[in-house]
């Protein structure tokens, strides 16, 4: 399985941008897919997830109201919508794939596989 997660750059407080994930060689039926992300100095956090069938979705408290987490089952890639930027949104964006259980996909140990990771850097 391979993940690369993209879309990251740099823009500016109370911006937006999309993050997209198309993992090769996973058997979507019973996976579920994260974003996490990393700041320097922090340990990953756990943005989103969504269970690939059925959809039900996760987010971290940092990130409720203004990211939306969505798949695409047409062309298998998972989508991370931020809006509302800050500056504390700052770090190295990962999607992740694994096959839960439910309760652990809120941590990393929910998740198999992991891409390299997109940077995000919101200027104040």
């Amino acid at each position: 399985v391979q993940l690369q997660a993209c879309g990251g750059g740099l823009v500016q407080a109370g911006g937006y941008l999309r993050l997209s994930c198309a993992p090769s060689g996973l058997t979507f039926g019973r996976a579920v897919m994260g974003w996490f992300r990393q700041a320097p100095g922090k340990e990953r956090e756990f943005v989103s997830a969504i269970w690939w069938s059925g959809g039900s979705t996760y987010y971290g408290d940092s990130v409720k109201g203004r990211f939306t987490i969505s798949r695409d089952i047409t062309d298998n890639t998972v989508y991370l919508q931020m809006n509302t930027l800050k500056p504390e949104d700052t770090a190295v964006y990962y999607c992740a794939a694994g096959f839960g259980p439910g309760s652990l996909v809120v941590t990393t140990r929910g998740y198999h596989y992991w891409g390299q990771g997109t940077l995000v850097t919101v200027s104040s």
